[in-house]
């Protein structure tokens, strides 16, 4: 289940970019993404788990709150912008590097005793982005793309970290949802579904890259983004949680940043070298010893990409 919802969110990637290039703003999109899971995640609630319809109450709904604003509305929105701006396969890197900065954040900041992996981690995975970015040749790679990826790992820590603090003892449906009716309500303030132009959800888009002589209309495409792109993945890592430990969902969900790049090369033509090729390795290799450094195990929400 977690290998399919993986492989949902890897292919959202590519569609999610046909999205942005057709002319939907990243801002808009993230409002629309979330919009739309918020009404098929209340009809689920409603038919199959009524008591999640429910929030949170205290500190937990305080918790939940920030959560859809950073973590779902603001991951969403930084990953769009660097999917837009940057090859998909880096910008996922990028993003992905979140284990690897709540890490280092447990160890300086909670100064808890943290596996000297950990700093093997970092290490790599910044070598590794330095490798694939080719810093050398000057950083030609969008600057804007780049402070969006960075930022999506940065929501994507602080949501694992958010997960640690007591949401995650919630139903995860629960949390799932009312953090969505959060970051729905705080994305409709900045950028309104309104500001959708109605001619350009009619009209058709080309697919793209090796695709470019296939197209596709807008609207079936966003149906794509919210429906297979984000409630049923996010659905197939809850029935997950039911059966593994949230860090192993998450270790297995690590292939996306893999997926995404090989996607980035057989549907947008986004060529990588091999120095390129061993700087992914590097960094997939830091998240997953960042994903085993904390000698606790930690309690940790499902992946929001």
């Amino acid at each position: 289940m977690v290998v399919t919802a993986a492989a949902c969110f890897v292919v959202n990637a590519g569609v999610s970019r046909v999205v942005l290039r057709a002319g939907v703003d990243p801002a808009t999109l993230t409002t629309l993404r979330v919009t739309g899971a918020v009404l098929v995640l209340a009809a689920w609630a409603a038919a199959l788990r009524p008591q999640s319809l429910r929030p949170p109450r205290g500190q937990k709904l305080l918790l939940v709150a920030v959560m859809g604003v950073i973590g779902v509305a603001g991951l969403q929105w930084t990953y769009f912008v660097a999917i837009d701006r940057l090859p998909v396969g880096l910008a996922l890197l990028l993003e992905y590097t979140a284990p690897v900065l709540v890490a280092v954040y447990a160890r300086v900041v909670r100064h808890e005793d943290v596996r000297p992996r950990a700093w093997a981690a970092l290490g790599l995975s910044l070598l590794g982005l330095a490798l694939v970015a080719q810093v050398w040749r000057g950083l030609s790679v969008d600057g804007l793309g780049i402070a969006g990826g960075l930022g999506a790992a940065v929501c994507f820590a602080t949501y694992f970290l958010l997960g640690e603090s007591g949401v995650s003892e919630e139903e995860p449906l629960t949390v799932v949802l009312w953090s969505f009716v959060v970051a729905a309500v705080a994305m409709n303030l900045v950028s309104p579904v309104t500001r959708l132009d109605p001619q350009l959800l009619g009209a058709d888009t080309s697919l793209l890259g090796t695709l470019s002589g296939w197209s596709a209309p807008v609207w079936a495409l966003l149906a794509w983004v919210v429906a297979l792109g984000t409630v049923a993945p996010f659905a197939l890592e809850l029935f997950a949680l039911r059966v593994l430990p949230a860090t192993v969902v998450v270790m297995v969900a690590t292939l996306e940043p893999v997926g995404v790049t090989v996607l980035g090369w057989a549907w947008f033509e986004e060529s990588l070298g091999p120095v390129q090729l061993l700087g992914a390795a590097a960094v997939v290799t830091g998240i997953g010893l960042a994903q085993t450094a904390r000698r606790q195990p930690v309690s940790e929400p499902p992946p929001l990409t």
